[in-house]
């Protein structure tokens, strides 16, 4: 009989895994306590150990690794947790997980975790390293985000190339560079390369260095960006841009593992983690012959989509206040952006993404008066047509403030709509009777609602003088 421990303190998520794990064949003992998970590891033989972060007694990834190796115990681990974070992400890999699942997850993908983690041979390599977690700047805790984060979990105990796609702003760099800290290779050199800014007859001086005299110009010996990275990452930002003698060189040398610099004969070894970005389709620029294929799937081995944040707008609050606190780190004052501030910045496509976000925070804090940051600033320093923009988006306005409030919101009890309506009907009955000085009559017709239907829910509001 497979044993399975479950550590988790909400009824209803143990109660639904307990069930899914019978239905499985295997047999569950559930506990709620740090301590009493550990004490049941020691003392039962289990397959797999299923444990929420968040216990009653503590944080349930505190040295979980280290008190598993220190006990001698191997089995698979698959972690759970509210705490929606890139930072829990890495933790949970530090402690050497086999999966990661954000709450709410997908029960049918958390079995089929549970099924490969109990059977022989489907271990993920075991690996010492430890992961430098911390003060993270990836920041968002939407569903596009903890994919993301579950991916990077994935890639930082191997050395296979990742492959960043996304547009422009979206974070592609700060994501290579957070694989790279995190990772086994910390302790070598993050080497970026913007392909895109280098000039085509330059770019294969750059990555492979070159002799002196190898061509005009080349007066000394140059050491190239893969040597340079030697024993470290080197991300290849905007690949698509490279021209195709560089691909094709490039090709060999992660085919063979060895480099020329240019005009030289010896060949060296090259020993660098590759990682890749693109905001361009790959599909188009193969197609139009303007990109290798055989090299494109040497670079695409594990490929990670950063999402529009247009397509996370239920992100942007915790964005804004995070480049709000980078702005005092920088010497700006504290600054609060106001419920209708913080929803005008979320009603807003975001052409620039997270780029063009963090300017436009940075600049409404630096050139606001006052604490409070209001929704007529915002709109005053991000321009007219902005303002205009965004007086015409309402569903837009209303879409980011239901995301805000599900984000928030209990679901259970099914009380769901209820509480919603609540919600929205206070402050609009506030704002209405505020704009008529608290005439009922002129309220009601506004409203469109009876006066006594008026009367009744300023009552349930307590809201009557």
């Amino acid at each position: 009989m497979t044993r399975i421990l479950l550590a988790e303190d909400d009824k209803a998520i143990s109660h639904v895994l307990t069930t899914a794990l019978n239905a499985e064949g295997w047999d569950v003992d559930v506990v709620k306590r740090r301590d009493r998970r550990n004490e049941s590891l020691k003392s039962g033989d289990y397959s797999l150990l299923i444990t929420d972060v968040l216990l009653e007694d503590g944080d349930g990834l505190d040295d979980l690794g280290e008190w598993l190796q220190q006990e001698t115990l191997d089995l698979p681990v698959i972690v759970m947790s509210a705490q929606n974070t890139l930072d829990t992400a890495l933790r949970a890999s530090n402690a050497d997980a086999f999966e990661y699942f954000p709450k709410p997850f997908d029960l049918e993908a958390l079995i089929i975790a549970a099924q490969k983690a109990v059977t022989p041979g489907k271990r993920l390599s075991e690996d010492d390293s430890g992961i430098a977690s911390g003060s993270m700047a990836i920041v968002g805790r939407s569903a596009a985000m903890q994919e993301v984060y579950r991916t990077i979990g994935k890639v930082l105990k191997n050395d296979l190339s990742v492959l960043l796609l996304g547009e422009s702003g979206t974070g592609k760099e700060l994501v290579a560079e957070t694989i790279h800290n995190a990772g086994h290779r910390n302790a070598g050199p993050f080497v970026p390369v913007n392909v895109a800014a280098i000039p085509s007859e330059l770019i294969e001086s750059v990555l492979f260095g070159h002799e002196k005299g190898a061509f005009t110009g080349a007066v000394d010996r140059q050491i190239g960006m893969f040597e340079q990275a030697n024993g470290g990452t080197l991300f290849l930002d905007e690949i698509g841009d490279m021209s195709m003698a560089a691909q094709t060189r490039l090709l060999r040398a992660l085919q063979s593992g060895r480099i020329n610099r240019i005009g030289g004969r010896e060949e060296i070894g090259i020993n660098a983690r590759i990682i890749a970005a693109t905001h361009q389709d790959f599909e188009e620029l193969i197609a139009s012959g303007k990109f290798r294929e055989d090299l494109y799937y040497r670079i695409n081995v594990l490929p990670i989509t950063l999402p529009a944040l247009r397509d996370r707008r239920e992100d942007i609050p915790d964005l804004v206040r995070h480049f709000a606190s980078q702005a005092v780190s920088e010497g700006l004052e504290e600054k609060y952006f106001a419920d209708e501030a913080m929803a005008l910045l979320q009603s807003l496509d975001w052409r620039g993404n997270v780029r063009e976000l963090r300017n436009s925070v940075m600049r409404i804090v630096a050139l606001s008066s006052g604490e409070t940051i209001t929704r007529p600033m915002v709109a005053q320093q991000l321009g007219n047509s902005t303002a205009e923009e965004s007086n015409g988006s309402d569903s837009a306005l209303f879409t980011s403030a239901v995301d805000a409030f599900l984000q928030q919101a209990s679901i259970d009890g099914g009380a769901l709509y209820a509480e919603a309506l609540e919600k929205m009907e206070k402050p609009l009955l506030q704002r209405v009777m505020m704009q008529t000085d608290h005439n009922q009559i002129k309220a009601a017709e506004l409203l469109g609602i009876n006066r006594n239907t008026l009367r009744k829910k300023l009552k349930l509001y307590d809201m009557l003088p």
